[in-house]
């Protein structure tokens, strides 16, 4: 599912960043969301290795604090790290406050000036105070490799359908995502090297 916000939603969030359209050579930014999870962000860490890619981490709090071993690995092997909340908390429905310090107690864990909230759902008045300490990174391409409805072939088309220099992909690092994550992630990564990408981490 290729997803490129609307200008006026654009203009609503000015403090949003949907993906590097300025990138002059082909970069693309691999990220994945919901870890770290025993036993897959492991095996993520190795495609990556094996296709000498970067990607950034968009860590769970809580999730970090139980696997604090498999956030460290992702350190370790050069990826970025970023904060999405410490409960997967909705922005919508949730006061200002509340929403805030739920990335404030993530920020315990995660040593990052990133976030990315979770489902992409928060109020101009959330984006505003958290844009006051963080860098907030949506993405324009969704692999959407969580939803049943979605077939292993049909995650793979979601990402490379809509490659261009500069894109933010999303994948999950979550059991939930596990079976189309598992065949998508090598056939994107081969796809992005026969197709002279390279994978980096988003670093700001």
């Amino acid at each position: 599912m290729y997803f490129s916000a609307p200008e006026f939603i654009r203009k609503m969030f000015p403090m949003l960043i949907w993906g590097f359209p300025e990138e002059e050579d082909r970069a693309v930014f691999l990220s994945f969301d919901d870890g770290p999870t025993v036993g897959l962000t492991p095996w993520v860490l190795e495609k990556l290795d094996e296709y000498n890619a970067k990607a950034t981490f968009f860590c769970l709090g809580k999730n970090v604090e139980q696997h604090p071993d498999e956030y460290n690995m992702i350190v370790a092997h050069g990826h970025a790290v970023g904060n999405h909340s410490y409960s997967h908390i909705k922005g919508w429905g949730n006061s200002v406050s509340a929403y805030v310090q739920d990335f404030d107690l993530a920020s315990e864990f995660i040593d990052s000036n990133l976030i990315r909230p979770p489902y992409g759902r928060l109020t101009p008045n959330q984006a505003r105070v958290l844009s006051e300490r963080y860098k907030l990174i949506m993405w324009d391409i969704l692999s959407r490799d969580y939803s049943r409805a979605v077939s292993r072939r049909g995650c793979v088309r979601n990402v490379v359908k809509h490659l261009r220099p500069g894109s933010i992909i999303v994948f999950h690092d979550s059991l939930k995502s596990q079976r189309n994550l598992k065949y998508a992630l090598p056939r994107v990564l081969e796809t992005l090297r026969n197709e002279g990408y390279e994978c980096r981490k988003i670093e700001l």
